[in-house]
């Protein structure tokens, strides 16, 4: 398919004919847009305009200012507005496809799709009911207090015949009226407050059904293109050139070696080096034929089977986490005073975001109109501020819009691409198409952090742990930021010479364990590389927390172990938070858990059986995991056959896409837990395509996933994209130590770690 754009069209994009007719009673606050003016909302988030608009035909667009990354959030968020407004769910569209017709809400990110952008959609459509509430009390002659709303028509309680439809009240005009925000952009954007009260969830109707998905038959049917179909009249194609040792920069560039190549220009800034050509074969061709001298530089690596050894011996350049000087000297005297103590160190690597396609955007740089951005980045409008950073337009003389990608799920090379694409366009002052290629996607994506974990538990003469202290000690959370608007974060403009600025930040587990004296912290040590990096760090998905929880969760079963406790009665004897009990509780009743205390070894022929259980929280949403995994004695191969999930994240939308989040990260999780890993020698990363850096395959897949929600209808919903992520890696350690006796400290579990580790 191809996108065809000229400046005609660019400025019509938008528009469209408005029938308005103004009712008799009704003095109407809204806005007719001017003839020929674009119908897109206000971007000010002072403006109830900006997140609800009714149109001609009665049906409702509510501006969402984050995509949806193949999860269907943008159905929960239909659900949410159509309760508040009382119409039904297939008459509201959720927009959240340009950055000219939403405010920024963060984008995809951390899990608040529903819980925060959905809440502030929410709060504005509560606004807008009372709106048309009093719109219509004036036309109809009633009070407020006597009218009724049936799928957006209001009508008088004692004689429905008086009534008048939204889009008779105010179809196809803008909303005039103030509303108060908070004033932050991004995820926490909302209404401070408002004249329109929300729904009691008593009143609740549309909440707790499942609609079906708007974006399956879109990409079953490829109605709509993806960003590596954009095409826009006189595009050139992008390529970059990455150094072969991290760290060097082009000395010497062999021009005349692609000169047989029609219509190549170089693009070189520092240590960046691009090509683009009129046709993308040509750009291939020349970023692999153009002869390039690179600087001599130290290895900036070492090898990769001295990681941990590495993290272990590194210097710390900061600390955190959840302890006092006083707590200290309380658990220093609590491990002195301990009859025995448990100690073990858990081991994470380095990890790809992998996404199934590289990244790719398009750029068309006008510096004297306006310049656009298409990208496939889960922050558009981040990414649309970046790429204005790089051509050095203001941003409102710069468009975004985002356009399905490969996927995403973190600060994946979505946004790299659009920097790369910006740099180039710059440079060359054409429309510039850049993509990476699979090499490049695998070995310079951003990287989840390798770290290692130390646990240590001091236990009583009676067995019980009396003393808790959990240290991580790793690479930086956000060596780059999460987000893409500033350039020092993106790839292709640190290799330009732009300095980045981490963010130094880590974590600790989130669970509710009692223990007298407990301490959890973190250590931080500096990146490898400091800029231009094919191992610098950000957000990978549910960041951090199959890393950290790993380590708690392997810990709290040894522990049970070596007090004589089966692992789901310790975990229930020490949680301090009845919701994870009652999950624990849930999770062990359906999955039919039986207590042991110790690895049970379970044989069929050369297949060991076992069960594990794992849990964690997740910014206020629980989740407890069971799994069942069958070990290949001979091999070691690892399948994880059957899980069961427990999941609490407040009221349920939707459940059915509740259901399907939650399955896809058990794949996600699992794959993992027993395959991922990004390896690397002195140079550079090598693991750089699906050989490698092999992810799991349908063949391989769980035989079942069984989920149990508990939904509490009383308290919001808390965000359900990464919180089941978080115990699956721990509870399948679990299950494969229950399976063989063997307590695996090092992720992923593969089939050499296992038969190293001496299975029999």
């Amino acid at each position: 398919m191809e996108f065809q754009v000229n400046r005609r069209h660019l400025l019509s994009m938008g528009g469209a004919l408005t029938v308005s007719v103004l009712l008799p009673g009704v003095k109407a606050q809204a806005f007719v847009p001017k003839e020929g003016a674009s119908l897109r909302p206000p971007q000010d988030p002072r403006r109830l305009a900006s997140y609800i608009s009714v149109n001609a035909d009665g049906t409702v667009t509510a501006w969402f200012g984050k995509p949806d990354m193949g999860q269907g959030t943008d159905v929960g968020v239909a659900q949410m507005v159509a309760e508040e407004l009382d119409i039904r769910v297939e008459r509201v569209k959720v927009d959240f496809s340009d950055t000219t017709t939403s405010l920024n809400q963060g984008g995809a990110s951390s899990s608040v799709g529903v819980s925060q952008g959905g809440r502030a959609l929410a709060n504005a459509a509560a606004e807008a009911r009372l709106v048309l509430l009093e719109m219509a009390s004036k036309h109809l002659s009633a009070p407020v207090a006597e009218l009724t709303i049936h799928d957006g028509v209001i009508s008088v309680k004692t004689n429905p015949a008086r009534n008048v439809s939204y889009g008779e009240l105010i179809g196809g005009r803008w909303f005039e009226n103030e509303v108060e925000w908070n004033g932050i952009k991004g995820n926490a954007l909302d209404l401070k407050s408002i004249r329109g009260k929300r729904k009691d969830p008593s009143e609740y109707k549309v909440y707790g059904s499942s609609p079906p998905r708007r974006d399956v038959p879109v990409i079953v049917l490829a109605t709509e293109d993806y960003v590596v179909d954009i095409k826009l009249p006189g595009m050139l194609h992008g390529r970059t050139i990455l150094p072969p040792v991290a760290g060097a920069v082009p000395v010497n560039i062999d021009r005349d070696s692609v000169k047989h190549i029609p219509g190549v220009q170089i693009v070189h800034q520092n240590g960046f080096l691009g090509i683009v050509a009129p046709r993308e074969w040509d750009a291939v061709k020349a970023a692999r034929d153009l002869k390039v001298t690179w600087s001599e530089v130290k290895a900036p690596f070492f090898d990769h089977k001295d990681l941990y050894k590495h993290i272990r011996n590194a210097p710390v350049i900061k600390t955190g986490g959840l302890n006092s000087n006083a707590d200290q000297a309380k658990m220093d005297a609590a491990f002195k005073s301990a009859v025995r103590i448990i100690e073990a160190t858990y081991e994470y690597p380095f990890q790809s975001h992998a996404c199934m396609g590289p990244g790719c955007a398009v750029v068309d740089y006008q510096p004297n109109g306006v310049s656009r951005v298409w990208t496939g980045s889960q922050k558009p409008h981040y990414a649309t501020e970046g790429v204005a950073a790089v051509l050095g337009v203001k941003p409102e003389q710069m468009r975004g819009t985002w356009v399905r990608g490969p996927g995403s799920y973190g600060r994946g090379d979505a946004g790299d691409a659009a920097n790369a694409a910006a740099i180039l366009a710059k440079a060359v002052g054409k429309p510039v198409r850049y993509q990476a290629q699979r090499h490049e996607a695998h070995g310079w994506d951003t990287k989840g952090p390798a770290s290692i974990h130390m646990v240590r538990a001091g236990l009583d003469k009676d067995g019980k742990v009396i003393a808790w202290s959990f240290n991580s000690k790793g690479f930086d959370r956000l060596n780059v930021a999460s987000n893409e608007s500033k350039p020092r974060d993106n790839l292709f403009s640190q290799l330009a010479g732009v300095k980045p600025q981490p963010s130094l930040v880590y974590g600790s587990p989130q669970e509710s364990y009692r223990f007298p004296a407990k301490s959890l912290t973190w250590e931080l040590i500096p990146p490898l590389l400091e800029s231009g990096s094919p191992l610098r760090t950000s957000h990978l998905r549910d960041p951090l927390g199959p890393d950290i929880h790993f380590a708690s969760e392997s810990f709290i079963d040894e522990v049970a172990f070596a007090v004589g406790m089966d692992p789901v009665d310790f975990r229930l004897q020490n949680l301090g938070n009845e919701r994870d009990r009652d999950l624990i509780k849930t999770v062990a009743e359906k999955a039919g858990w039986e207590r042991h205390t110790t690895a049970r070894k379970q044989r069929r022929g050369d297949v060991a059986i076992g069960h594990g259980v794992a849990y964690a929280v997740r910014a206020g949403t629980r989740v407890a995991i069971f799994a069942e995994v069958e070990v290949n004695l001979k091999t070691g191969k690892v399948w994880g056959k059957r899980f069961v999930v427990s999941h609490d994240c407040g009221i349920v939308i939707n459940p059915d896409l509740l259901k399907l989040t939650i399955e896809g990260n058990i794949v996600q999780g699992l794959s993992r837990a027993l395959m991922e890993e990004t390896t690397f020698d002195k140079n550079n990363v090598t693991s750089t395509d699906w050989e490698s850096y092999p992810i799991l395959d349908m063949t391989e897949r769980p035989q079942s996933v069984d989920i149990v929600l508990i939904s509490r209808k009383n308290l919001a919903p808390t965000g359900a994209g990464e919180g089941s992520m978080r115990p699956v890696t721990a509870a399948v350690g679990n299950a494969i130590f229950d399976a063989t006796g063997i307590r695996l400290r090092q992720a992923p579990f593969t089939p050499e770690r296992l038969r190293a580790s001496g299975l029999a």
